[in-house]
């Protein structure tokens, strides 16, 4: 079973500096699955093809992280598909046998930004605090009875120096494990 499990929702991996970090470092955290959603559903998810086997990984985490980056103050677009498809599976088709299974597991958002942390504060240069950004996720969080924590944020993702991108991934992988160490899971009756 996975203990964490981590859809990274990235549009093109290969091009990415501070998510590919990112995800390498947790990808190194014992008990840790990154999943890159982009390279496994190029073309979308669908509910009749994908729906089960997502459901079913959701159900089988002990920990769920969505990470990605912030573009235009919103997650990229197959988030969007990935609610549609499984989150409407689980919660609204399926609630008593799927849907169920989510109440109480800790899950946590992790992002990048291009833009200074200073920016994310109210009357900065993008207006808003990241936690007002996030408002619909954690909304949808809340929806599914999810346990919502305190998200990871990595702002100046496209300006870091290398040592930078590489002490901010080691921080993750720390902070990951304090959060699983702190997070207590809820065990799914499948």
């Amino acid at each position: 079973m996975t203990q964490t499990l981590i859809l990274l929702f990235h549009p093109d991996l290969s091009r990415s500096r501070a998510n590919a970090a990112l995800a390498r470092a947790a990808q190194a955290v014992p008990g840790t699955d990154v999943i890159d959603m982009q390279a496994r559903f190029p073309a979308g998810l669908d509910m009749a093809r994908d729906g089960k086997a997502e459901a079913a990984r959701l159900i089988a985490a002990e920990r769920l992280v969505l990470q990605f980056p912030l573009h235009w103050y919103a997650p990229p677009p197959l988030v969007q598909s990935w609610q549609a498809t499984v989150l409407t599976r689980m919660m609204y088709l399926l609630p008593d046998s799927e849907g169920a299974c989510l109440a109480g597991k800790p899950f946590r958002l992790a992002i990048t930004t291009g833009g200074a942390a200073d920016a994310y504060r109210n009357g900065g240069r993008n207006l808003f605090p990241i936690p007002e950004m996030l408002a619909p996720l954690r909304a949808t969080a809340n929806r599914c009875g999810l346990a919502w924590s305190n998200p990871f944020v990595l702002h100046d993702a496209d300006t870091l120096s290398e040592e930078q991108l590489e002490a901010a991934a080691r921080t993750y992988a720390a902070d990951l494990v304090a959060w699983q160490a702190a997070s207590v899971p809820v065990l799914a009756e499948a």
